[in-house]
């Protein structure tokens, strides 16, 4: 596998939807280096800290081919799918979901990057583009991309190659865990193993906790 960053995305807090709720999801791409900092790249906002940001929310990861899949579903929006259209900091080729693990350390530039979580759809994804199919469609086709937690921090740009530093979980694929995020289908041995996870979220850990 040989993964590369294609392109880097930052936004401000700007009115989204007709009624103009508060969000950074709408990413402008940026030319040149990038700091990347423990709550995220510079330059970058959220609105609702309870929902997005944070140190295992720092950085939203997204699959540069997953945008040929939304074209198709729908065609109504195919000028608008590109890179930073889900709202991601950091559209990257050559990697999905399934070429993943939880926990996993991706080396970008100067920055150690660790794969922590999926992302869950909400409502603000369907007001970006005033389609309430959108987070549904997430669900079902596991397009969620991963959130990354900052090891290191550190600078990128476009065209930096992105490689596996350190493989923690290579038994528990990312895709599992998307599988139980979204639909809470998880057997006692996987929720056990995941309370104790390395690399996973903190949320998910003591969810798996609660459910035990």
């Amino acid at each position: 596998m040989y993964a590369v960053l294609d392109s880097i995305q930052t936004g401000r807090i700007a009115p989204l939807g007709p009624e103009g709720v508060p969000s950074g999801f709408i990413k402008h791409v940026r030319i040149g280096p990038v700091r990347v900092r423990t709550l995220g790249l510079e330059g970058d906002e959220q609105a609702d800290l309870i929902s997005h940001g944070g140190p295992e929310k720092a950085v939203y990861g997204y699959a540069l081919s997953q945008y040929d899949g939304w074209r198709e579903d729908f065609p109504n929006l195919i000028s608008a799918f590109h890179p930073g259209a889900m709202g991601e900091n950091l559209t990257i080729s050559g990697m999905e979901e399934a070429d993943i693990c939880v926990g996993d350390v991706h080396a970008i530039g100067t920055a150690l990057l660790q794969v922590c979580q999926p992302r869950q759809p909400c409502f603000k994804f369907a007001l970006r583009y005033n389609d309430s199919r959108l987070p549904r469609a997430m669900v079902r086709r596991r397009r969620s991309g991963w959130y990354y937690r900052v090891l290191q921090e550190g600078i990128v740009v476009a065209g930096d190659p992105v490689t596996l530093a350190e493989r923690l979980n290579p038994d528990f694929p990312f895709l599992r865990l998307v599988e139980i995020v979204y639909h809470s289908r998880a057997t006692p041995e996987e929720l056990e193993r995941l309370a104790n996870l390395p690399g996973l979220a903190s949320q998910w850990r003591d969810a798996a906790r609660s459910m035990l």
